[in-house]
């Protein structure tokens, strides 16, 4: 008899929680996302949103979004740290690799879920566009296999 009623109130707290909660700055919908350039370390042409913390501090928490024209690339590269990615919407294409093969490459739609441990060479597209969802340690770094793919040198 107890637990009916323990369940019933603490749905009723939750209830009454999620409102205030949601009323601060460490929630959004979709719509309220404020999307910019991406960082001239990888291609033109995406567009990245911060949702936490700060990519590019020396060390803490962060939470990005990618948004990718259909037929964008990012060249085989590596991070020193792990990168845990989400597939928001569209397909992302990966591959393992120090040159691009699109032999080689898998697609993971919407839903999908990866990790990638420190130092594993891989390349990115999307097949539409697409959204991805990373999180992780900062820094965020990318180190190209090729530096003559690197953006940011040119």
């Amino acid at each position: 008899m107890k637990t009916p009623f323990l369940a019933a109130l603490f749905i009723l707290a939750l209830t009454a929680l999620v409102p205030q909660l949601c009323r601060g700055q460490n929630a959004f919908t979709a719509d309220q996302i404020e999307w910019g350039p991406a960082p001239p370390f990888i291609p033109a042409g995406a567009q990245l949103s911060v949702l936490e913390g700060n990519p590019m501090a020396t060390s803490g928490d962060y939470t990005i979004r990618l948004k990718m024209p259909d037929g964008y690339r990012i060249a085989p590269h590596t991070h020193p740290l792990r990168e845990n990615v989400t597939v928001v919407s569209g397909t992302l294409i990966v591959g393992m690799g120090d040159k691009w093969d699109d032999s080689k490459t898998m697609k993971f739609p919407a839903g999908s879920f990866a990790y990638l441990d420190p130092s594993m060479h891989h390349y990115a597209g999307a097949s539409g566009e697409t959204i991805i969802q990373i999180h992780g340690q900062s820094p965020v770094k990318f180190n190209y296999i090729n530096p003559a793919d690197d953006p940011s040198r040119r």
